[in-house]
């Protein structure tokens, strides 16, 4: 913010996660701050540009929970704010000794109409991998994916281990099948 709105005091993490979780990231930047067009390219830029440098560190045990589950025939797609290649090579940096690459990724070099929380990538990944929508188990921290995991007709659980804001959490316990408060309830439940 301080390339497009300078004065702007910036918002705290906790808030942050909460725009993004309810209206969502578009809404928030579009209809709260009000960026223009022109000011949307250039902070999908400095995204890009950010997301490109810096490799997040993963949960630990994440990683290794979906090695162990793609080991058992599990398949995985991402869905993200951050563009598809910068994805594949976070997991290919990150994940790539483990042999944790995604079978599929959805980022934000769709079109806005194919993006979360539009169900396309769900649809997609079910085509595209031949699954049935029972076998399909959308895992995010905020409402954008559960709205595409509910809009797609398939099940959305909470990844409650990203953060720990009361209204998002019982949002999560209203809408999702399950509630994993740590890496390791999500390990245990994909290896059962």
């Amino acid at each position: 913010m301080e390339v497009l709105r300078p004065g702007l005091e910036p918002i705290d993490l906790d808030t942050w996660f909460q725009k993004n979780c309810d209206p969502g990231i578009m809404r928030f930047l579009v209809d709260e701050l009000r960026l223009t067009p022109e000011e949307l390219a250039v902070e999908h830029e400095i995204w890009r540009e950010f997301t490109a440098r810096e490799t997040p560190h993963f949960y630990p045990g994440f990683l290794e929970a979906l090695a162990a589950y793609k080991v058992r025939g599990g398949r995985v797609a991402v869905v993200s704010h951050s563009e598809s290649h910068i994805i594949m090579g976070h997991y290919r940096g990150a994940g790539g000794a483990l042999g944790v690459v995604p079978d599929l990724v959805f980022g934000w070099d769709l079109e806005p109409d194919q993006r979360k929380p539009n169900p396309y990538p769900v649809h997609e990944t079910i085509r595209e991998l031949r699954l049935d929508p029972s076998e399909v188990l959308v895992v995010d921290d905020l409402k954008p994916g559960i709205d595409m995991a509910q809009a797609a007709g398939v099940d959305a659980a909470a990844a409650g281990w990203a953060h720990d804001i009361s209204s998002i959490r019982e949002f999560m316990r209203q809408t999702c099948v399950v509630c994993f408060a740590t890496v390791q309830e999500f390990a245990d439940f994909i290896l059962r």
